[in-house]
């Protein structure tokens, strides 16, 4: 594990506090950028994006699909969980929390986008840090790639109708064609691109042209990650400062989400008897998220200053330190799978 990830969780928070002081300085800078977008994408936080996660999606090799009916229990479960499960508990936690137990200290509005904000980090299961986090539990590699290929291929075709689904349900009004445009510009050109990318880089299947690829953009790609973080921040920097228990309020639910999925998943996957290898990667990314697209959604949708938009970046926020917690445990436990 290299300096980048074993040091993740600080890298990132002093990136929030980099975004936070310069928003707060710089206002009319932030402004500017947050100005510079095209049928509401912001242009420079696509372009990061596109950064952070085009070297992760040249990691998945599709060939591994045809592996998928050997050992299908793990894929099941990762399946369930994303799809049937996770979506409608975020919901439903933050319908909960922002029209209930946290009504008294939030309007309407504003908890209305919350929800929203929750609504999409649940729709969006995990591409990018799965792989992360599945080397730390020494998870299957193959395996995590058959399970990230296939629930990317699911997001491109379910993420807008169960996205448009619970925020209609919230009494959202959708923009199809910005979810959907979303959808395309984060997920299926990025896959497309990263499989050609691969096709031409392993022609000779030893890995060795890709993996120098990989170890090229691996800085850039860290990059992306930090200098999206900052720009987010920055853009929310005066609500952060004026409503700092709006993100102690939204990490709560955000807490108990992720929490209760990976505690339900671990379950089951116990109960399926699945060897730990196969078991840690799939409760993994049933419980992380892809937040770069929900944070990338969040804005097309809502805006930039938008409480849904602050919501999804606290799920930036909460989601790095939760989920080391969680490897740590995965990997304490290891006993009781095999």
């Amino acid at each position: 594990m290299g300096l980048f990830e074993r040091y993740l969780t600080v890298w990132v928070g002093l990136a929030i506090l980099a975004g936070i002081a310069a928003g707060a300085v710089a206002p009319g800078l932030f402004s500017m950028v947050a100005a510079w977008e095209y049928a509401q994408v912001n242009l420079v936080i696509a372009v990061l994006i596109w950064i952070m996660i085009f070297p992760m999606m040249v990691q998945i090799d599709f060939t591994s699909l045809k592996d998928v009916g050997k050992k299908p229990k793990g894929l099941i479960l990762t399946l369930v969980i994303n799809w049937l499960i996770k979506p409608f508990t975020m919901a439903l936690l933050g319908w909960l929390f922002f029209k209930g137990i946290f009504a008294d200290w939030v309007d309407p509005t504003t908890a209305t986008e919350y929800i929203a904000g929750m609504i999409l980090l649940g729709v969006a299961p995990c591409t990018a840090m799965v792989f992360v986090w599945s080397q730390l539990t020494k998870g299957d590699a193959n395996y995590t790639l058959v399970q990230v290929s296939i629930n990317d291929i699911i997001m491109i075709f379910a993420f807008a109708p169960i996205a448009g689904l619970l925020l209609g349900v919230t009494d959202i009004t959708v923009p199809w064609d910005t979810l959907l445009l979303s959808v395309v510009l984060y997920v299926l050109i990025p896959l497309v691109a990263g499989a050609l990318v691969r096709s031409k880089l392993d022609r000779a299947n030893d890995h060795t042209g890709l993996n120098r690829f990989l170890a090229t953009m691996k800085p850039w790609s860290i990059v992306g990650l930090l200098a999206t973080v900052v720009l987010l921040f920055g853009f929310q920097s005066d609500t952060i400062l004026a409503k700092p228990q709006a993100i102690i309020l939204i990490a709560i639910p955000l807490l108990i989400q992720t929490y209760g999925i990976f505690a339900l998943a671990y379950f089951i996957a116990k109960q399926m008897k699945l060897p730990h290898n196969i078991a840690a990667p799939a409760c993994m990314i049933g419980t992380s998220n892809f937040f770069e697209l929900a944070v990338a959604v969040a804005i097309s949708l809502f805006g930039l200053h938008s409480g849904a938009a602050l919501a999804t970046v606290v799920g930036v926020l909460v989601e790095v330190p939760v989920m080391l917690s969680l490897v740590w445990f995965a990997n304490r436990t290891r006993s009781w799978f095999d």
